[in-house]
């Protein structure tokens, strides 16, 4: 052991203690420095004492960091809490020397049985609580003040930032990076940084106490409890890494009585913990972790350099710039560096940090764009990598199955956003669709269906996948219902049916189960389908349950899913919409008339792809299509309809060839009559040109010329009524039909003056096709198709033969 006097000074009073900054690589450094120079009998870390036992793993070669201690309440998985660590958090690099040298390392802080009741308690919210799982570190300020759930953040006292503002600095990481990271361990007494930071805390410790944390009294009296027992196993060859915030206290003479009363009757939960991988970016300050910094990326590569850190960053910056086709070449790294290296001169600091390369980088290698420089920043000041932990880890049942499949499926978790694009016809992208279905299920939202790029078709799925850490904790979660993810989801599913509120809700279920190959919750949700869809009678209800279904039906088709009993219920919730839906569109107000008209276009699409899948089947049921046109035409004929249901039905039947356009333009002529209120009569050109009707409007100047002979006759003071329903309408249109639409009405009565007017086509087109115009893009048409050459290879080969045949 050394005989520094500065360590010497530290045993007279007590073990050896290491203030650091969580997740500070110059603290990293300087623990390494003081621990080689102490060689402790045994070093304690802040930390969950329950995790001793996982101590060992972080010297297996599958443990990379960034990784985390995971702990939660058995009974209660969503309670939980994280205590990440980098490479170059200062509790890692003891624990890797403290394994790397045979000595024992032991977790001192409050047990997780505690803290994680704590952030049960409701008088004592934590800060974790807007992000949906509680960590730790929540409360946790960059100079080590972590891990109080109950204190208020207001009240709350950053360190880093007192002693920078004290300095002159107006940007605490500034200030840290000038006093620490750029100055070394002290090369000569590797205690004196730990002592100068001791006797800065010291001073704020008697200037603000606590700092708005009051449960660091208790946290800290649990430790000094570890420290008085680790000294009697030991002696005093112990050394304590701990948040500076806390030396002080640690420090101090306490009576044993009297921190053992700080202790007594705190609630407790019955907690498991594990290693759980972490990302660069969860450390990041602006993910909400409170003891987060603002540069991961940044500060792991000043930890891993050996030398020439600026130089070696603004390489690595040149790289990412270049893979995304930006010019830029070694000159543009030279120039960078001595901007820099300025920059830090005129700026008084020692040597450049990430605000200087970050300005050197926007001057030269971005051309004084933000926009390249955001993307440096996400992808290196910040970035995406991804821990791992190895399989020896504990992990619930339902964790060790997902991990089993995504090994199998070669699909691997990934920080970094990407898409995936899944053939289902493929028997491993079709195991890749189920699992990520199965796993949104069970609320594991690790991918999200995206829209495709490419085809349309049924066959194809595209997702947007990331990985995020406390998807670790859904897992858990998820556990309670089954041990794999086909077991959980099954179960959660079924669960879920039975208990389902609305019809929608069971319908739901019932697409979801067939993309996720859930055969067996098949049978119990379609149980429930047809027991809820006949005690339903709203047609509402119904009218939103049956899209649900005909997609099920349609989509399970490419997967080979049975679905003949879908079929059956699909069909006769059709026809009881089909019964019930004229009566229920009588009597309704504005908005609930506006709810009918969605119904309604769901409720047709919907038939149509039922009536091709039921094409020839037991549960074909005659013509659903015919059934359906019937309702369509008692809802447009039907005074007591809403205007908006009334003229979307015209519509609807007008589009699929069952009205023919002189009809259409009298039921037209019928409504905007001056006999029909306005109101009523926008209403209804509302329904029947809303949603892409605009077209229609274009190629058919005699409803065209209706509508605009209609609105110059409302009467000035029913015009104002009538226009929010008219903006709505026509402002859904493309600009392209807009301007169109302006000028067929600014042609005058000539061209749209009512019903009678000569049927002339928009601007652009004539009565009939151009040939002659046609003809000529027929070559370009042709070269485009690539008929061009396949015919002059023809003519080679013809001409080959013939000069054979001579």
């Amino acid at each position: 052991m050394s005989d520094d006097s500065t360590w010497g000074r530290a045993r007279a009073s007590g073990p050896l203690l290491l203030g650091v900054r969580h997740h500070g690589p110059g603290s990293a450094r300087a623990v390494r420095a003081a621990l080689e120079a102490a060689r402790p009998g045994v070093v304690l870390i802040e930390g969950p004492p329950e995790a001793d036992a996982l101590i060992p793993l972080a010297a297996d070669p599958d443990m990379r960091p960034p990784v985390a201690l995971l702990g939660h309440a058995v009974d209660e998985p969503g309670r939980s809490a994280f205590w990440p660590l980098a490479e170059f958090s200062p509790e890692w690099v003891a624990i890797r020397w403290a394994l790397e040298q045979g000595v024992p390392a032991r977790f001192i802080d409050l047990p997780a049985t505690h803290t994680l009741a704590w952030e049960a308690e409701p008088e004592a919210p934590s800060d974790e609580d807007d992000k949906g799982h509680g960590d730790d570190r929540g409360g946790e300020d960059d100079a080590g003040t972590e891990g109080d759930p109950g204190a208020v953040r207001d009240l709350r006292v950053d360190p880093l930032a007192v002693l920078a503002e004290t300095a002159g600095y107006d940007d605490p990481e500034r200030w840290w990076e000038d006093v620490v990271e750029h100055r070394g361990p002290g090369r000569s007494d590797p205690f004196a940084p730990f002592a100068a930071l001791e006797e800065a805390m010291t001073a704020l410790r008697e200037r603000y106490g606590v700092g708005g944390r009051p449960r660091d009294l208790v946290r800290e009296a649990h430790m000094r409890l570890q420290m008085r027992a680790a000294r009697k196993e030991f002696g005093e060859a112990v050394a304590v890494v701990c948040g500076a915030w806390h030396v002080p206290a640690l420090r101090e003479k306490t009576a044993v009585t009297a921190d053992r009363a700080l202790l007594k009757g705190l609630p407790k939960v019955k907690a498991d913990l594990t290693w759980v991988p972490w990302t660069h970016r969860r450390l990041a300050r602006s993910s909400g972790y409170g003891a987060g910094i603002d540069s991961p990326g940044w500060y792991g590569h000043l930890f891993r350099a050996p030398d020439r850190p600026v130089e070696r960053w603004l390489t690595k910056v040149a790289g990412l710039l270049r893979e995304e086709d930006r010019i830029v070449s070694s000159a543009h790294v030279i120039e960078a560096v001595r901007l820099a290296g300025t920059l830090a001169a005129m700026r008084g600091r020692p040597l450049p940090g990430l605000s200087e390369t970050t300005d050197a980088v926007r001057a030269v290698m971005c051309d004084g764009s933000d926009v390249p420089l955001a993307l440096v920043h996400d992808r290196l000041v910040v970035g995406d990598v991804l821990g791992e932990v190895p399989e020896a880890a504990p992990a619930v049942p339902l964790q060790r199955d997902l991990t089993r499949e995504q090994r199998r499926l070669r699909l691997k978790p990934e920080a970094l956003e990407r898409e995936l694009e899944l053939d289902l016809r493929k028997e491993t992208d079709a195991g890749r669709s189920r699992l990520l279905h199965r796993l949104r299920l069970l609320g594991v939202g690790w991918g999200e269906p995206a829209e495709s790029r490419g085809s349309t078709g049924t066959f194809r799925e595209t997702w947007r996948l990331r990985w995020e850490p406390e998807l670790s904790v859904r897992v858990a979660e998820a556990g309670v219902w089954g041990t794999t993810v086909l077991a959980a989801a099954t179960a959660r599913v079924e669960a879920e049916a039975t208990t389902a509120g609305v019809l929608a809700e069971v319908t739901a279920l019932a697409e979801h189960c067939l993309p996720a190959g859930l055969p067996d919750a098949l049978p119990v949700v379609m149980r429930v389908l047809a027991d809820r869809a006949a005690l339903d009678s709203d047609v509402g209800h119904l009218a939103q349950a049956l899209p649900a279904l005909v997609r099920s039906l349609r989509y399970g088709d490419v997967r080979g899913t049975d679905t003949g009993a879908l079929a059956g219920v699909a069909a006769g919730l059709a026809e009881r919409v089909f019964v019930g839906l004229p009566p229920a569109c009588t009597a309704l107000d504005t908005d609930a008339a506006e709810e009918m008209r969605g119904h309604v276009d769901a409720v047709h699409g919907a038939v149509g792809l039922l009536a091709e899948t039921l094409t020839g089947t037991p549960d074909s049921r005659g013509d659903l299509r015919g059934r359906w046109r019937s309702v369509l035409r008692a809802l447009a004929l039907r005074d007591t309809v809403p205007g908006v249901v009334r003229g979307r039905a015209v519509r609807l039947l007008l589009d699929d060839g069952e009205l023919e356009p002189e009809e259409a333009a009298r039921l037209m002529g019928l409504v905007l009559s001056p006999g029909t209120p306005p109101a009523d009569a926008a209403a209804w050109i509302e329904g029947f040109v809303g949603g892409g009707g605009g077209m229609l409007l274009v190629h058919d100047e005699r409803l065209l010329g209706l509508v605009d002979t209609w609105l110059t006759g409302v009467p000035a003071e029913a015009f104002t009524d009538v226009l929010p329903l008219l903006r709505r309408t026509f402002s859904a249109y493309e600009p392209g039909v807009r301007r169109t639409l302006g000028e067929l009405v600014r042609r005058g009565p000539g061209g749209t003056a009512g019903p009678t007017a000569p049927a002339a086509g928009p601007p652009g087109f004539a009565a009939e096709p151009d040939t002659e115009r046609a003809d000529a893009v027929l070559p370009v048409v042709r070269l485009l198709l690539g008929l061009d050459t396949e015919r002059e290879h023809v003519a080679t080969h013809d001409n080959s033969l013939a000069g054979v045949g001579t």
